[in-house]
């Protein structure tokens, strides 16, 4: 009479996350070439929430935004986003979802933070690694353009993730 409840819950968790993702995306600080944004946030808080199966929404959100419904940063959509300097932090969130997410599928505290810490580094190399093939900046400056300015930031995002993932999870 009842269908599989646990593929309901992925299919709403994911579809909730897709959102906030999304959402994330609209709370910016304008930067040059990346802007700073609570994407990251939702993206590991994900992984707390889904375990592996966090790896869907963001491919979900890379894929519909990909086609063009206005979830990327600031309302951009497209493959020309892909392709431009945001491109490789976007295809990184898919990873890192799944890396936090296996992370909290393990009950030691260090692993978790540890799952989030390289979820995070993931992102990073993602990024910075595309803006050197997008934009053809030399390694220095995409580490200092594109890694540098978030490093307070995404440490209080993984901070706060890590809090609400011991209460949660």
């Amino acid at each position: 009479m009842y269908g599989n409840e646990e593929r309901a819950a992925v299919i709403a968790r994911s579809a909730g996350f897709v959102a906030l993702i999304a959402a994330g995306g609209w709370i910016a600080l304008p930067m040059v070439p990346v802007p700073i944004t609570l994407q990251t946030f939702f993206v590991l808080l994900s992984g707390v929430v889904m375990k592996r199966a966090a790896a869907v929404p963001a491919a979900l959100y890379v894929l519909l935004g990909a086609l063009g419904l206005p979830l990327f940063h600031s309302g951009l959509s497209g493959p020309g986003v892909l392709l431009g300097p945001t491109g490789g932090y976007l295809a990184g969130f898919i990873l890192a979802a799944g890396i936090a997410g296996l992370g909290y599928e393990r009950e030691e505290p260090w692993l978790r933070a540890g799952a989030l810490i390289l979820a995070t580094a993931v992102i990073y190399a993602c990024g910075a690694g595309w803006l050197v093939l997008s934009t053809g900046m030399p390694p220095f400056a995409a580490i200092a353009a594109g890694i540098l300015p978030f490093l307070p930031g995404d440490a209080v995002k993984g901070a706060a993730v890590y809090a609400l993932g011991r209460t949660f999870a």
